[in-house]
């Protein structure tokens, strides 16, 4: 039997990819996607290339009640990765709220659901925009952060705290 892990961001670039690993891999990936940043293109293709029907939930990972009805349906989930995040830095100065409310709303549902589930298992998509300006290059993942240089930037050093 294959274990669960839900993809959120599952029908995006990286994270369409990375369904596609975890099938061929032994898993089932379960997509969570608002398709805001993608379309159902990349389902259609995710499922042509594996010849079988990938679960996929239209749902925004912001709205707990929809999350919590997930891990309801999907008793067995073994892990989480989240990629879904608004990415433009440029929008991300001109519209702050909205990545406020998104990027760290959406961590902060999926991180109720996990705890009121007892699911440890969790990989969070980050940026390396977290380290601000380095001070040496090339940044590991124990360089100190930075200030952050866009509300992006500051909404992904909010979730990796």
């Amino acid at each position: 039997m294959r274990k669960t892990i839900l993809v959120i961001g599952g029908a995006g670039y990286i994270g369409s990819h990375t369904v596609v690993e975890l099938y061929l891999s032994g898993y089932l990936p379960v997509i969570i996607d608002n398709l805001c940043n993608t379309s159902e293109r990349n389902l259609i293709g995710i499922n042509e290339i594996l010849k079988t029907d990938i679960p996929f939930h239209k749902i925004d990972c912001t709205d707990l009640k929809e999350m919590r009805d997930i891990f309801e349906t999907y008793e067995d989930i073994y892990a989480c990765i989240h990629f879904a995040a608004y990415k433009s830095v440029g929008e991300s100065v001109e519209n702050p709220e909205k990545y406020y409310k998104n990027n760290i709303g959406s961590t902060e549902v999926l991180l109720k659901c996990l705890e009121k589930n007892k699911i440890q298992n969790l990989i969070f998509s980050s940026s390396c925009t977290v380290y601000g300006t380095p001070d040496v290059l090339p940044v590991v993942e124990n360089s100190p952060f930075k200030r952050a240089e866009s509300p992006y930037a500051e909404t992904k050093q909010k979730c990796e705290v």
